[in-house]
């Protein structure tokens, strides 16, 4: 058997992606990268970043990890160890300096958090998928991204059927005069059966869900398979990261507007039903916040909550004290109320997932029983992509026959 020759065109046709090797009760992952400028003898490159979500980033707090260069070769290349079930994704950022990061960062362990957000938030803009990889989207910041799953990551329903045909979802755009905005709202209807008894899902971050990451294929696939019910999706734009910050932590008049300007429009183009029990809000960090806010103040209209990654430290974010929401529960009494709540989080976001352990504590008792997702990742919508089929499975059960 011919050895190839390290770097040779040969060598790198052969490579498809991170390799993965077992070791023990983990794999050992070595991601690849080719310089285009070369050896370092002709490239300019000092650095070439990787961001894993949930390993080396911010969310994790994580010292900045940086490929190392073969002498001589166009090869950069990192090796970590992960587990048999995470799943995540990456992205490459070259660069030509050496002063990416301020000296704090790497002064500590843990890193300095805000000089770490800071200095990762200046790079991301350059990120690049790895070509090696055909799995890849752009993720909610707006950079590309690639996909790496272990062999024994949790299947996610409906994903895996990305050529099954589905009906184009409709987009209209909302003025809102309580807001005072105009923002893009898709709708979707996965089937016409009795149409005024449709359940209902809200899903936010829409345009996540309708551009980047379009969820059509694997709720049509779900819906053919008779594990979805038909039903009616509302997938609303945030419009942008201002906006964002302003309207998904727990405000009032968002949901305000959305109940008494949106959800009557809709009804006119897709009717749906209106009962509490039937009707889904599903959203992801600020979303998952915003979600079960919602639940929590209007639960005679939202019914069901799928919380991903719930920002519910807010707003104290890296304070040692609880968030608005934790604290209404301490107060609330749910019992009467009905909702039906999934609450997930990744082990590899752990101000998140602190937070939301907080949070279950105090729904412990909760009639009926929440639903404890814990996850093998990070602040990732390659996991939360999974997590919401399969939350809206868990929410809908009791409508499949």
């Amino acid at each position: 058997m011919t050895t190839l020759e390290a770097g040779s065109n040969a060598w790198w046709q052969a490579k498809k992606g991170p390799e993965r090797v077992p070791e023990g009760d983990h794999y050992k992952v070595t991601f690849w990268w080719r310089d285009p400028g070369g050896t370092q003898h002709t490239s300019p490159l000092k650095r070439v970043w990787l961001y894993i979500t949930g390993v080396t980033d911010h969310h994790h707090n994580a010292r900045p990890q940086t490929l190392v260069r073969i002498a001589d070769t166009d090869i950069w290349q990192w090796q970590g160890e992960f587990s048999p079930s995470w799943r995540g994704s990456y992205c490459f950022i070259p660069s030509e300096h050496d002063d990416d990061f301020v000296e704090s960062v790497f002064a500590t362990d843990p890193p300095d958090r805000m000089a770490l957000r800071e200095g990762w938030r200046k790079l991301l803009p350059n990120a690049i998928a790895d070509p090696l990889n055909p799995q890849h989207w752009r993720g909610g910041r707006g950079h590309p991204v690639s996909a790496l799953e272990m062999p024994q990551a949790p299947l996610q329903p409906g994903w895996d059927r990305p050529d099954a045909s589905y009906p184009p979802p409709q987009c209209i755009s909302w003025t809102s005069e309580r807001l005072g905005n105009t923002r893009r709202v898709w709708i979707f209807t996965s089937g016409e059966a009795t149409p005024h008894e449709r359940p209902l899902a809200v899903l936010l971050d829409g345009q996540f869900w309708a551009e980047s990451m379009p969820v059509w294929p694997a709720l049509t696939a779900l819906t053919h398979s008779n594990q979805l019910p038909p039903a009616v999706y509302v997938l609303i734009d945030v419009i942008d990261t201002a906006h964002r910050s302003r309207e998904l932590p727990c405000n009032p008049d968002f949901w305000l507007a959305v109940q008494e300007e949106l959800l009557p429009k809709i009804h006119a183009l897709a009717p749906f039903s209106d009962r509490a029990d039937r009707t889904v809000v599903a959203g992801q960090s600020f979303g998952g916040l915003s979600a079960l806010y919602a639940g929590l103040n209007w639960p005679q209209r939202f019914g069901c909550v799928l919380s991903q990654s719930g920002s519910f430290w807010w707003p104290h974010r890296g304070a040692n004290q609880d968030g608005v929401i934790i604290e209404q529960l301490k107060t609330q009494n749910l019992s009467g109320q009905g909702l039906r709540i999934v609450l997930e989080a990744g082990r590899r976001e752990p101000l998140i997932y602190r937070a939301a352990q907080a949070l279950y504590a105090e729904l412990q008792h909760a009639q009926p029983p929440v639903v404890w997702r814990p996850v093998d990742g990070g602040h990732d919508a390659l996991c939360w992509r999974g997590g919401l089929t399969q939350g809206l499975m868990t929410l809908w059960q009791p409508l499949i026959q």
